[in-house]
């Protein structure tokens, strides 16, 4: 009778510890399948690394060119457009940085938004 009633509660216990865990685990996928996607206006992020790294090559590239005054110009990535913007002092300076710009690996637009001073 005794093993019996222990045979019965460790059922039950079994049954509440695969229920949690599928629940645990349903949940789990939800988040991950919703809280990485992408929008229209975010990215996911994979996007995000992949733009955070295409920012600091444009910017390791502007840095290291002569022509350019990189501390002068922002670079913001979205979905691999690049946005330049900030001031220099010639259009010949911000066009080197739109041709710097674009020559980056993974670059698939350049928005050069820089004002000439």
């Amino acid at each position: 009778m005794r093993n019996l009633a222990i045979n019965n509660i460790m059922k039950t216990y079994l049954r509440i510890i695969s229920t949690s865990f599928v629940l645990l685990l349903g949940t789990g996928a939800i988040l991950f399948s919703t809280g990485c996607a992408g929008t229209a206006d975010r990215e996911s992020t994979g996007e995000y690394i992949d733009n955070s790294a295409i920012t600091a090559k444009v910017k390791s590239a502007l840095a290291s060119d002569d022509m350019v005054k990189a501390r002068e110009i922002n670079v913001d990535t979205f979905r691999g457009t690049v946005q330049l913007s900030g001031f220099v002092s010639t259009s010949a300076e911000k066009d080197r940085a739109g041709e710097i710009a674009a020559g980056v690996q993974g670059v698939r637009e350049v928005k050069n938004h820089i004002t000439v001073k």
